[in-house]
């Protein structure tokens, strides 16, 4: 089953290199289903959660966005659909930072210079206005930014954050597809069963964080929670909280336990009588 992670920015041909490779694989491209998923549980109009993506929401749409739900929910669409069919291309969305621990998850950035992608972008638009361009493409890259440094604490701009950063401006996209291909078929990013095993863990936990996310009772939990072989782990609370968390996590399909990790990294199955 074929992941690959693809970052999206604009005027890099990102986009033509993703539609190559699902079309190589005969797997699905995946962008704007999770944009409409995403309205459906923010309970917003798709239009906002597109501006709120590039950057050009208003001052009001910003201050009232619930942007830790909108990670929360994206990731818990995001693991899901790789988890489905055949495998899949995913553009955005920080899939080549929420899979880049799966082995057999390709994480790729597709780039370009500034100056190559404002040309591009000027050809596609059919305008003549580079300030205006150069504006558009720097809201955007700057929304990134601060996306993946509030959600990942990291500069997604750094090139060990991937498996393999490619520059159109000098490498074709069909040059692209290939190099990309030739990962996929290699044998260090074959899926295994451990692969496998840790794709469901993302699964798990991303679960569970989306439905502690909708709860009132545990919607603003400072706890840490993670899943492995259907065990649910939390740590960082108290005990009132660890209760509230342990309420909602056993009811979500695939929980089998919950346990509490100690400061001295214990697991330890919690009692409340």
């Amino acid at each position: 089953m074929p992941l690959i992670a693809i970052t999206r920015e604009m005027g890099s041909l990102g986009k033509d290199v993703a539609q190559g490779l699902g079309e190589a694989l005969g797997v699905p491209v995946i962008y704007h289903e999770v944009i409409d998923h995403l309205a459906d549980r923010m309970r917003v109009r798709r239009s906002h959660v597109v501006r709120l993506l590039d950057g050009s929401a208003g001052l009001l749409e910003r201050l009232s966005a619930d942007r830790t739900s909108m990670f929360i929910h994206s990731a818990d669409e995001i693991i899901d659909l790789c988890t489905q069919g055949k495998g899949a291309v995913i553009r955005g969305w920080g899939a080549t930072h929420l899979l880049r621990d799966v082995p057999h998850a390709v994480c790729v950035r597709v780039c370009a210079p500034r100056e190559v992608r404002r040309r591009r972008m000027m050809e596609r638009l059919g305008t003549t206005d580079a300030a205006q361009v150069e504006e558009e493409i720097h809201r955007n890259d700057e929304a990134h930014t601060a996306i993946m440094r509030r959600n990942f604490g990291i500069n997604w701009a750094d090139p060990e954050h991937y498996d393999l950063v490619l520059n159109t401006q000098r490498v074709r996209v069909s040059e692209c597809i290939e190099e990309v291909l030739g990962l996929v078929r290699s044998p260090e990013f074959a899926e295994t069963d451990q692969s496998r095993g840790l794709l469901e863990d993302l699964q798990l936990t991303a679960r569970v964080w989306a439905a502690l996310r909708r709860s009132a009772e545990t919607r603003d939990t400072r706890g840490i929670v993670s899943a492995k072989a259907g065990v649910v782990s939390v740590s960082g609370c108290g005990t009132e909280e660890l209760l509230r968390i342990v309420e909602v996590a056993v009811g979500v399909p695939g929980v089998r336990d919950v346990v509490y990790r100690s400061k001295s990294g214990e697991d330890v199955r919690p009692r409340f009588h």
